[in-house]
């Protein structure tokens, strides 16, 4: 969720190669490195030290392709699942998770970690997606710029349909999306799957704003960041995200989170290893490590997700400012996977047309 997620990208490609060339050289090892590709969204960030101690570790070079949003990503390790473009895909969640496994683009592999991984974020018995990170997608709203102009913040979805918060949402496509996913899947939630186009109908009277990706929605429109929305789809952690990354503890955050009674929804995310690779071995070896504590307490610093591993801690910023919501929304998988694409169908027919 950084601003400059793409920049550390970049740079972390470039150490974890000048490292590969540097740790596995044939003096060193007596053979090459081989690469491992990762398919991965663009919000996918990991420490420097972290992905070149893997690399030293197994003789490997790292190399992330990045695919756009979780929904996009997916889309592409789809269409090429005959002919692969990379090793391992990380980043599909429950949203979208049941699309995965119909279209077969995984092989199984039972982890010695998940023994460490709590029932709760498992979805496939067969093991061929498995769980690496949780974080709940909610409304985040500027403080500063409500409070400028008299407005009392948001307290759960029926609040944004009142006329003071005309012109002052925005929302990612949910067919493009995988937070627009997520809050959509909120509403219908929270509404009922027979009642939720009328709430979106009510925010389409209130003049919201559609995106295609959280990116321009959070960096480009939200007021927190120079846009003229203040009101955004994004996630419970931006409050200790700020604080974090303003590099002070005396910071007070200016994003705040709607958590009221069915306004969040809780994603899962998860890593697989893609059909036809041919590092099979270092693709095991790469999820065992995402799974570890070494790389789930380097999460939340890096993406602002949270790990799944009952053995890893989080930084104490995140205790004190993290937004939890006590109850929210549910839809099932078996639900999701029945029904999402007519949802989304619906929404699009009755939000962008």
């Amino acid at each position: 969720m950084k601003a400059k997620t793409v920049l550390l990208i970049i740079t972390i490609l470039i150490f974890t190669s000048a490292c590969g060339q540097t740790s596995t050289s044939p003096t060193a090892t007596g053979t090459e490195p081989r690469t491992l590709t990762i398919m991965t969204h663009d919000s996918f960030l990991a420490s420097e030290s972290v992905i070149s101690a893997f690399e030293t570790a197994n003789n490997v070079k790292i190399q992330f392709l990045l695919s756009g949003d979780a929904g996009t990503a997916l889309n592409k390790a789809i269409l090429s699942k005959d002919n692969p473009l990379a090793d391992v895909f990380y980043g599909v969640d429950n949203t979208f998770l049941s699309r995965a496994l119909t279209e077969n683009i995984f092989d199984a592999y039972n982890s010695p970690l998940l023994a460490d991984i709590p029932d709760e974020y498992e979805m496939d018995s067969q093991n061929r997606a498995l769980p690496v990170d949780w974080g709940d997608v909610c409304l985040n709203y500027d403080q500063l710029y409500l409070t400028d102009r008299n407005i009392q913040p948001p307290l759960n979805l029926e609040d944004l349909l009142k006329p003071e918060f005309k012109d002052l949402l925005v929302v990612e496509n949910p067919a493009s999306s995988s937070p627009g996913l997520a809050f959509l899947l909120a509403t219908i939630g929270h509404f009922g799957a027979d009642k939720y186009l009328e709430y979106w109908q009510g925010l389409v009277d209130n003049n919201l704003l559609v995106v295609n990706d959280w990116t321009t929605a959070y960096y480009t429109n939200f007021s927190r960041w120079g846009g003229d929305r203040p009101i955004v789809v994004s996630y419970g952690s931006s409050p200790p995200f700020e604080v974090i990354d303003s590099g002070s503890a005396d910071t007070i955050p200016r994003t705040a989170v709607v958590t009221g009674d069915g306004s969040c929804f809780r994603q899962i995310e998860f890593v697989g290893i893609l059909r036809g690779t041919k590092n099979r071995n270092l693709a095991e070896r790469w999820i065992d490590f995402m799974l570890s504590p070494t790389f789930q307490e380097n999460m939340p610093l890096q993406m602002y997700v949270f790990p799944v591993n009952s053995q890893a801690t989080m930084d104490e910023t995140f205790t004190e400012y993290l937004s939890i919501p006590e109850n929210p929304a549910y839809v099932s998988p078996d639900d999701i996977a029945e029904n999402r694409e007519q949802w989304i169908n619906d929404w699009t027919e009755t939000v962008l047309r």
